[in-house]
């Protein structure tokens, strides 16, 4: 009489649950019991029974005391096993990996190619204020980074492909250089501003070129902002160059406002965008919680933006009081055409007209894709859901 066979894997399989074990020992002890024909057999069996129970337990104690099982991985991957996963991972593609040797974010922080690793940012900016320059605008720009101190770590996006003549400029040193001809800044928030990469900073400015800051300082903007509790903010306009709405038109009375009134039939409600809980994409400012959900409203392939300030608001709740615009620190906008000549003449018509044309038909893309995706979305658990921002 003999023992059921056991395929070699299974013997893995024991090391890996003690408890299997006992039960391959036990099924193996039934079935010779069922074929046993004379006592001296039966005692024999029963003894044997005996043993190999008692093996069985004292393999599973061992193995729970001296945590045996957490060294058997390597004979798990021998065997074809499928990956046992130890613990729930940050992200996606680190469950197989022990806890404490992931890092699920990262930074902008430029280090050194020598020394300790710990000893290279001796200091860390707080902040993150992005530009997306061309070289011809270098003026402005140099203007512009005179106004945020070193707890700003600065970037510079290159959409004109000239980005070696910037060496020539000391304070340009103080940024890092990305360059992509011919993309916008929604293209490079998209790719280079993932909240994973951005976590170190409390805010994120996300600017263009073309803004005038003699009425600007970047530390009493923050002040106000947190005084106020803006989670998405942006400077007040001069009213009298480059306004489009009036939501961002600068009120001298007053340090930050929330709503204002437009023209008639452009609110539903006084608490929806652009009469509040609205800024544009010019020169928009995000807490890091704020980003972390704006940024998944980015569309790859609508590269321009519009449309997104009317979206905003579902990212922060409630909108009408943690959007706003900062009147005290105000900017100007130059409306310098710059991106727009980076556009390409078609059928006689300039540069900039084929670009406003494609903004246009993104804005419509948008607001189609945010209709359907509100139809489709189910709610929540207890039956409520973000309030719809029409456009």
């Amino acid at each position: 009489m003999m023992f059921k066979s056991v395929p070699r894997f299974q013997f893995t399989q024991f090391l890996l649950d003690p408890s299997q074990f006992s039960l391959w020992l036990f099924d193996s002890v039934l079935a010779m019991l069922l074929c046993v024909r004379k006592p001296s057999e039966m005692r024999r069996l029963v003894l044997t029974g005996v043993l190999g129970v008692m093996l069985g337990i004292l393999i599973g104690i061992t193995s729970t005391k001296y945590e045996f099982v957490a060294r058997v991985p390597l004979i798990q991957v021998a065997t074809n096993a499928p990956p046992q996963v130890r613990h729930e991972a940050y992200h996606t593609g680190a469950e197989l990996l022990p806890p404490g040797i992931v890092v699920p974010t990262t930074d902008l922080f430029t280090r050194r190619l020598w020394g300790n690793p710990a000893d290279d940012i001796p200091y860390q900016p707080k902040y993150l204020v992005t530009f997306t320059v061309g070289f011809e605008q270098r003026e402005i720009i140099k203007a512009a980074v005179s106004k945020f101190s070193k707890d700003w770590t600065i970037v510079f996006f290159h959409y004109d492909g000239r980005v070696n003549e910037w060496d020539q400029y000391d304070w340009a040193q103080r940024a890092i250089h990305i360059s992509a001809r011919k993309q916008t800044k929604w293209w490079f928030a998209n790719r280079f501003l993932h909240p994973d990469v951005v976590a170190p900073f409390e805010y994120i400015f996300i600017w263009d070129e073309d803004l005038g800051v003699e009425h600007f300082d970047g530390e009493e903007y923050i002040r106000l902002v947190k005084k106020h509790g803006l989670e998405i903010s942006q400077p007040g306009l001069e009213p009298n160059r480059g306004l489009t709405w009036q939501m961002t038109k600068r009120l001298g009375n007053s340090e930050v406002h929330k709503n204002t009134t437009e023209k008639p039939g452009w609110c539903h409600d006084p608490y929806s965008p652009p009469c509040a809980g609205f800024v544009e994409i010019m020169a928009p400012v995000f807490s890091k919680s704020a980003w972390r959900c704006a940024w998944n409203l980015i569309q790859n392939d609508l590269v321009h933006g519009w449309g997104l300030d009317f979206a905003l608001g579902r990212c922060v709740q409630p909108a009408h009081e943690k959007i706003g615009v900062v009147d005290s620190q105000y900017i100007i906008h130059q409306t310098v055409p710059s991106l727009g000549n980076q556009g390409e003449s078609q059928n006689g018509r300039a540069p900039w007209e084929g670009v406003r044309q494609r903004c246009n038909y993104e804005w419509q893309l948008f607001r189609e894709r945010l209709r359907k995706a509100d139809q489709e979305w189910q709610p929540t658990g207890n039956g409520t859901r973000n309030h719809e921002v029409k456009s």
